[in-house]
């Protein structure tokens, strides 16, 4: 019956003067409908997923979808944005877009509703004119984490910690929203599937909203699915300048030391290097070995003492300086080596002192500059071994190619996963899932239950298999290709 009563409040306001004057009704409508006695949507379940999880479906009638980007920018992300909205819109269900990912979401209250220009946007067809391959993300993005507080199942019943993921609840039930489309990296995942519980931790008889997660990141290290999009429009253009640089070094004899993007596992170094010719690449799943050690550590807070892994800088140095010898017996003095940004997280406790961490416990990478303090590291150790300098110039690699002109199969890529998002909610009936694509573009969906920790809330990072073949590609072809 609630959903009688909202129809008709929504009816009622849209009538009176668009979504602003239909959440006033729909307010007043729902305060008398929860006075009497309804019944509550409820999720059920379907045929088994990966892993033998069953699949939730969702009772839910869908009307108007809500649709949010969160973390950073990656190529193609119109093209998903644009797919999903095209197809719910031919299909008659109203597309709502969520500026700037949570930020607006986490803010709303009664002194705080959201305004249509500022916070959403509907996307219509009108809308659409050729964004499928335009750059940039039409609806932004932001970082904002509504789900921090809440690293546990129980924290839901939680109201301080799970206060902001209620008023992220709150604010798209204001706005209508029977459905959520979440596009973001892994800790948006984690958001989505905190979103997911919260349905069953809302007051009985509440309707439910089912969430529907696309996976996005150009570091390409999503459990769940082989390769997310932009992440080849990506390597190409860090390979590019990496091309570039090679001729640079080529004709100054010195060598460039680039730190690409990558903060959990090294693939988008692992691409670029070697689409690019680089001579040596290095990342947090090379860390093993005569590079790997332990430190402990004493949590200021609890007292306790645990250990963590941290990089051996001198064999990672030596490394680099055996391959600058090495090729210098080969008549090469130059050359660009590639690190993972991610390596920063192995340093040792010494070094990140003081640098500030984001709302998803991140450090702030580019405020160390390992790069920097790698080349000069490498600089040096080369001159004391072969009593002659040469020079390691350090650049951060990836800020310019989040936002690139996206590559055919991105966009490609980002259609199926965006055309994906209608598909599982529309056609399957699916909730908690995240849209999966592989092979010939193939479309298959995993449960969240497969992709988040049950307990801990945290994601699996899918990392380059160490010896495997692509990974044993980059070493086949370190200072022995074709210059």
């Amino acid at each position: 019956m609630r959903e009688q009563w909202l129809a008709g409040a929504t009816k009622s306001g849209r009538r009176m003067g668009g979504i602003g004057a239909a959440t006033e009704w729909a307010k007043w409508y729902t305060a008398f409908a929860l006075l009497i006695e309804f019944r509550a949507m409820t999720w059920t379940t379907g045929f088994a997923g990966r892993e033998g999880i069953q699949m939730r479906k969702h009772t839910a009638t869908i009307r108007r979808v809500g649709i949010l980007f969160a973390g950073g920018p990656a190529p193609g992300a119109n093209a998903v944005i644009s797919t999903a909205a095209v197809a719910f819109c031919n299909a008659g269900i109203e597309v709502l877009g969520i500026k700037h990912g949570y930020s607006k979401l986490v803010e709303f209250g009664p002194d705080r509703p959201l305004r249509e220009g500022d916070d959403f946007i509907r996307i219509t067809h009108d809308v659409l004119h050729h964004t499928r391959t335009s750059q940039g993300i039409m609806i932004g993005t932001a970082r904002t984490n509504p789900g921090k507080m809440v690293s546990h199942p129980d924290h839901l019943n939680d109201p301080e910690k799970s206060a902001p993921l209620r008023r992220v609840d709150q604010a798209l039930r204001s706005l209508g929203v029977d459905a959520l489309i979440s596009i973001g990296g892994d800790d948006t995942l984690k958001t989505a599937n905190k979103m997911m519980m919260l349905q069953d931790h809302l007051p009985e008889g509440t309707s439910k909203i089912p969430v529907i997660h696309l996976p996005k990141t150009i570091d390409n290290d999503y459990s769940g699915i082989d390769f997310t999009f932009g992440y080849f429009t990506a390597v190409e253009t860090l390979a590019s300048e990496i091309r570039n640089l090679n001729h640079d070094a080529s004709a100054g004899q010195a060598y460039f030391l680039c730190e690409a993007m990558g903060r959990s596992a090294g693939w988008l170094a692992y691409g670029a290097a070697i689409a690019g010719e680089a001579c040596l690449v290095l990342s947090v799943e090379d860390i093993q070995g005569s590079l790997r050690a332990t430190e402990k550590i004493t949590d200021s807070t609890t007292g306790k003492t645990r250990e963590r892994p941290v990089m051996v800088m001198e064999s990672v140095v030596d490394r680099m300086v055996k391959t600058m010898q090495m090729r210098q017996k080969q008549g090469r003095n130059y050359g660009v080596i590639v690190i993972a940004e991610g390596l920063a997280e192995y340093l040792p406790s010494k070094n990140l002192e003081g640098i500030p961490r984001d709302d998803h416990g991140h450090i702030s990478i580019a405020n160390i500059q390992i790069g920097r303090m790698l080349a000069e590291l490498v600089a040096a150790e080369y001159k004391k071994r072969t009593g002659s300098s040469r020079k390691v110039t350090p650049l951060q690699l990836g800020y310019e190619s989040r936002c690139a002109p996206p590559h055919a199969f991105d966009i490609m890529l980002g259609s199926q996963i965006g055309a994906g998002a209608y598909r599982a909610l529309i056609e399957e009936r699916f909730a908690g899932v995240m849209v999966s694509v592989g092979g010939q573009l193939d479309l298959s969906y995993v449960p969240f239950e497969q992709l988040v920790d049950p307990e801990t809330l945290v994601t699996k990072v899918r990392f380059i298999q160490p010896k495997s073949d692509f990974h044993r590609l980059a070493r086949f072809l370190e200072t022995c290709g074709e210059d």
